[in-house]
């Protein structure tokens, strides 16, 4: 999840049709609560797991136990974790995950500290060949961070999908990048796109357009080399700073919860919720906004 300066979003092939979801005047906040509980409670595709406690944040090692109990919270609810690391307390979500029955998209974390990327390399591929991933990762928004080249990302992309020919290999960023840059829809067996109205400051009363025309954008693009296309971020804040007319609120952020869900549903996209649960750390990097993405709060508490 990042920052989006601007509104990268192309017209040209992409359907313009509003898709407005629920009318919330339609709704009184019981209502409205009662059938964002319902559903959650019908099952969701997938989850981004969320695995740091308040104080914690990246390079803290984190427990087995602190994971499998995170992951035990999440299960009634969805059929897949994604996750972001292979170290540091990481490689123990793919493993806990399969333990509770669920499926796996596990990512390597890539920045520009290369002997780290070594490590999430190797790792990525041990777990893989120890049967604990269904769909690597090989990185998440470095392009848009420019914290590698194009070369280099797919040099990575080609080591994984050699070392473990039989699993599916693809790169996780926001959606527009996969316009760009071609090349990563042909090194890549399936291509992972990350949609964010919020991040884009788009209103909540057309967010779902918005996130609908982002994968679209992305699906024309993969079309041309016969690649499906997952979205494996979305997701709205419950409290937090405004982004120009997207605000954070716990009313839009069931809203937006509800319509993902009802949209990607209808038209069998499969779809990665962002997050599981609050992380108060992401604060630092994104303002207030940033700890409040999940559908259960810090406490591990149910939000509404």
């Amino acid at each position: 999840m990042s920052f989006r300066k601007d509104q990268f979003f192309k017209e040209n092939g992409v359907s313009n049709i509003h898709v407005s979801g629920i009318e919330l005047s339609n709704y009184s906040d019981s209502e409205l609560r009662k059938l964002w509980r319902d559903t959650l409670h019908e099952g969701i595709h997938g989850l981004c797991f969320s695995m740091y406690e308040d104080g914690q944040e990246p390079g803290d090692k984190i427990t087995k136990e602190q994971v499998e109990r995170r992951i035990e919270i999440i299960k009634p609810y969805t059929k897949w974790v994604r996750s972001f690391s292979c170290i540091e307390g990481n490689e123990f979500v793919p493993e806990m995950a399969h333990k509770h029955g669920l499926k796996t998209m596990v990512g390597a974390w890539l920045s520009d500290d290369l002997d780290k990327n070594e490590e999430e390399i190797k790792a990525l591929i041990k777990l893989t060949k120890e049967g604990l991933v269904d769909i690597a990762a090989v990185g998440n928004e470095v392009l848009y961070r420019n914290d590698l080249t194009l070369e280099q990302l797919i040099a990575y992309m080609q080591r994984v999908k050699a070392a473990v020919p039989h699993t599916i290999v693809g790169y996780v960023d926001a959606y527009y990048e996969f316009s760009v840059h071609p090349e990563l829809i042909e090194n890549s067996d399936v291509i992972l796109s990350n949609c964010y109205p919020y991040w884009e400051g788009t209103s909540i009363g057309y967010a779902n357009s918005h996130m609908k025309a982002m994968f679209d954008q992305t699906l024309i693009a993969a079309a041309r080399h016969g690649k499906k296309v997952i979205i494996t971020e979305t997701g709205w804040p419950s409290r937090g700073e405004s982004l120009k007319i997207a605000d954070a609120s716990e009313v839009n952020a069931m809203k937006y919860f509800i319509d993902t869900q009802r949209w990607s549903k209808a038209n069998g996209i499969e779809l990665f919720y962002f997050s599981s649960f609050d992380e108060s750390w992401k604060k630092d990097d994104e303002g207030e906004v940033g700890a409040f993405w999940g559908i259960w709060d810090k406490n591990e508490s149910m939000k509404f």
